[in-house]
């Protein structure tokens, strides 16, 4: 049998990085002679994620278009063309099977060539809400896998699979792994811990909110494990040291977000889809803080889809710095209601999303499994 041959795109920000690796490494643990590639814009974090995942990628000098007014809109149309005939150079050498796209600007130029060279194509749509790019595709692509039910408003309903969102393995165990979240994060187990995670860019917000009430974590004896992001991480820093207390440790970025989902008895977060479904997954209750600069605002509509099933709370971004410590103080003393979020959460969970999307990349590719 012919290696099977597979190009994923995603990338930008972690929600549609990590996506794309969780399905590489379930088409890698099905199929046991396939060559997988990435392309990736250049110069954003995908080209330092895939690699350190094991897996080669292109980058493509792809951008996106800046809402506000900037000079950089206008090189957009030539680093589009570029962009495309640098995608025909790689399609035409890697000659791939299957095209897999989970977002990200990378993925736009990538599925819109593979589709017009015939070559079938599948879309990972994380979002409640679609954006405009997988809006257009998805009328000549092959497979749309989706994470929420009623997308067949936004893709031709013939097309849609119900999968949910891929995920990172290793938080699927995260209940036998307590005891080693605590030595890793060298906390103390007796007390409450509050996880807070911006995504993978961060979250200017969450991390102002927290900042400024730093006190309120102490005095009510709240641990807190904080993933502010790069560029917030120094001023973060420096307000913990004030306190110098050994309770609240501060990271740029979590890499082991198994072991940190693993102690918190509350987390607050943004809504990304990605966040979402690792949070349906390991069954945490959550207050959710909607980007609202994101496309479409589809991080609100993401967090109204948990929220109207009694899943989660909402504080809006505007709102975060009068009630978001609060709110999240309240929760970690309700028991009742952390148990009531936790147990409406769980039942949102896919568990098999990236073998069923890995599955439906060998149907397009008419790979046999022995």
């Amino acid at each position: 049998m012919k290696q099977l041959k597979v190009i994923l795109s995603g990338g930008g920000t972690g929600g549609h990085i990590f996506p794309a690796i969780a399905i590489a490494n379930e088409l890698k643990k099905i199929v046991s002679d396939v060559d997988i590639l990435f392309v990736g814009a250049i110069n954003k974090m995908e080209m330092e994620k895939v690699p350190a995942a094991g897996y080669k990628i292109i980058g493509i000098p792809i951008a996106g278009f800046n809402r506000k007014f900037s000079i950089s809109n206008f090189k957009l149309p030539f680093l589009i063309i570029q962009s495309l005939i640098k995608t025909h150079k790689i399609l035409k050498d890697f000659k791939p099977d299957v095209v897999v796209g989970t977002g990200g600007y990378a993925s736009g130029p990538l599925l819109k060539v593979a589709i017009a060279k015939g070559i079938p194509a599948l879309i990972q749509e994380q979002n409640s809400y679609a954006g405009i790019t997988n809006k257009l595709l998805s009328k000549k692509a092959s497979k749309i896998c989706v994470a929420f039910e009623g997308m067949d408003k936004f893709f031709p309903k013939e097309k849609i699979v119900l999968t949910g969102n891929p995920i990172r393995q290793d938080i699927f165990s995260i209940k036998e792994k307590r005891d080693e979240a605590f030595d890793f994060f060298k906390l103390d187990a007796s007390k409450k811990i509050v996880l807070v995670i911006g995504g993978s860019l961060g979250a200017k917000a969450i991390n102002e909110a927290i900042g400024e009430k730093f006190n309120s974590f102490v005095d009510n004896n709240v641990q807190l494990v904080w993933q502010t992001g790069k560029i917030y991480f120094d001023e973060a820093t420096k307000q913990a040291n004030k306190y110098k207390d050994k309770n609240i440790q501060i990271f740029d970025f979590i890499s082991r977000m198994d072991l940190a989902y693993a102690l918190a008895d509350v987390v607050i977060s943004r809504a990304g889809a990605g966040a979402i479904s690792e949070l349906c997954i390991v069954e945490k209750p959550c207050i959710l803080v909607p980007l609202p600069s994101a496309a479409e605002d589809h991080q609100t509509k993401n967090a109204m889809a948990l929220v109207n099933k009694q899943a989660a709370i909402l504080v809006k971004d505007i709102e975060a710095g009068q009630l978001l410590v609060n709110s999240v103080l309240q929760l970690v003393n309700d028991l009742p209601q952390q148990k009531k979020l936790s147990l409406n959460i769980k039942a949102l969970a896919h568990l098999n999303s990236a073998n069923i999307i890995a599955l439906e990349v060998l149907k397009l590719a008419n790979y046999k499994l022995k």
